[in-house]
């Protein structure tokens, strides 16, 4: 802890004389001050680490009430509490006033040494952790948007403005455009990075189970709520709230929403306690709110207080010059994830990658290049080794999967009907390869593709995977 600076407050000038000489030895560097006030002018004027403060000082003030101050001029201040007339009430309050400890006069130095030395070094590896979940944050969330595009920059610049402030943000445009990418980005990089990053589709979840995603529910609420929820809300206390397709929701959850962004409170479902949040909300939705409307599903009200700040994500056909950016950022990105050499596109590729329309915007570019990486050069580099022939290659069928009718060539096909024949087959694939590894259960098999469980089973019916099979309990 050397170089830590460190505040002693005792109107004792021993006290203050014998301690600074202690902490001197020790490499600090000592303030000192005898009463509130030149404490509290101290701590203005110089960075302090840590703080000894007696609680009896002359004036009025106490050192409660200089414990107080110290932590609101600077929250990670270490305040240890010091008395000669010691009382289980007066050191129950201290801790509670956030002192990291409490001693009895007279001090046993090497016990206080320790005690600074200790709380310090927490106070940094808490800092540490800090940085180190900033840094996997960083790496492991999908917060970066990938772009060289002047609309798209000037869009992020745009939301770098109101990162920090509380106003509710509303991102539109079409799906797979990269809006919770967009909703990360400004929570990773804002004010509330410390805080959760809490999302919810609001399209995914029936009226009743939005209702309990969001606010929470109580023990027996309901039939099935066999102990408390806490709420999405709760969970984004202090940090950020995304609501997807939030042009979903019905209007009983919106008034129940709308009530929540006016008054920063609610109950959770079956319960009479008035639950206080400080959440930033993120909107998103690909419809068109203003026509939902029109038609009466949407509220007025509601969408000015979520339209405070409204962005618009471009779809990919409108920045194609990102589309080459985007492939190298996710051919570099899943070859690490599958610890192995993407493959080398040739100007082939690109120029068939770019002249796609991407109706399924970045999401859809991204599974592509997926499979590029994920199903491996034999599938789609082109005999003369020259890179990958196109969106229109066909992939190597999997040698147990279900015969097909022959296909036309690649020169015979429409640049559409050869891309979804590629997602086909990769899907097919995936799930017969996620069912084997899952004993035939659907639910542990959806969980792990990330579908919903009925989704599956639309797949398993259009790709002829119902055959016999192994089966586990709850499949």
């Amino acid at each position: 802890m050397k170089g830590a600076a460190i505040l002693i407050v005792d109107d004792e000038e021993g006290i203050r004389h014998g301690l600074g000489n202690l902490f001197r030895k020790e490499a600090f560097t000592v303030h000192t001050a005898s009463d509130f006030e030149a404490a509290v002018a101290a701590a203005a004027k110089y960075p302090l680490d840590a703080a000894i403060v007696d609680v009896r000082l002359r004036r009025g003030k106490t050192g409660i009430d200089l414990l107080m101050e110290l932590k609101r001029h600077e929250p990670e201040i270490v305040v240890i509490v010091i008395t000669g007339y010691g009382s289980i009430d007066t050191a129950v309050t201290s801790l509670k006033a956030g002192a990291a400890d409490y001693f009895l006069k007279p001090i046993d130095n090497e016990r206080l040494l320790e005690a600074v030395r200790k709380n310090l070094q927490l106070r940094a590896l808490a800092a540490e952790n800090r940085f180190l979940r900033d840094e996997l944050a960083l790496r492991c969330l999908p917060h970066q948007l990938v772009t060289n595009d002047p609309g798209m920059r000037h869009l992020v610049a745009t939301a770098d403005k109101v990162k920090d402030a509380p106003v509710t943000v509303l991102l539109t445009g079409e799906s797979g455009t990269g809006k919770e990418v967009l909703a990360r980005h400004i929570h990773w990089s804002g004010a509330r990075r410390d805080g959760r990053f809490v999302s919810i589709n609001c399209a995914a979840l029936s009226e009743s189970l939005l209702l309990s995603e969001l606010f929470g529910h109580e023990r027996g609420a309901f039939t099935g709520a066999v102990e408390r929820k806490v709420g999405k809300f709760e969970l984004a206390d202090g940090g950020t709230l995304f609501l997807d397709e939030i042009g979903d929701m019905s209007l009983e959850v919106q008034a129940k929403f709308l009530r929540v962004l006016e008054e920063s409170c609610f109950e959770r479902l079956g319960g009479v306690k008035r639950i206080s949040v400080d959440a930033r909300i993120i909107a998103a939705t690909n419809q068109d709110l203003a026509a939902r409307m029109k038609e009466g599903k949407f509220r007025e009200d509601l969408f000015y207080r979520v339209n405070v700040v409204s962005l618009r994500l471009p779809p990919l056909r409108e920045r194609r010059g990102d589309i080459r950016l985007l492939v190298e950022h996710f051919l570099a990105k899943y070859g690490a994830l599958y610890g192995r050499e993407a493959p080398v596109l040739g100007p082939r590729s690109y120029e068939a990658l770019t002249s796609w329309d991407w109706p399924g915007n970045v999401r859809e570019l991204e599974n592509t290049v997926n499979q590029i990486v994920l199903l491996g050069e034999q599938s789609f580099l082109s005999p003369g080794g020259r890179g990958f022939a196109g969106p229109c290659a066909r992939p190597a069928r999997p040698q147990d999967a279900p015969p097909v009718s022959a296909a036309p060539t690649a020169d015979q096909r429409t640049l559409k009907e050869g891309m979804n024949e590629v997602v086909a087959d990769f899907e097919k694939r995936a799930i017969m390869e996620s069912l084997a590894r899952n004993g035939g259960n659907k639910s542990k098999t959806a969980r792990e593709l990330a579908i919903t469980r009925k989704t599956l089973a639309r797949k398993i019916t259009r790709y002829r995977l119902s055959g016999p099979g192994p089966r586990a309990p709850g499949a």
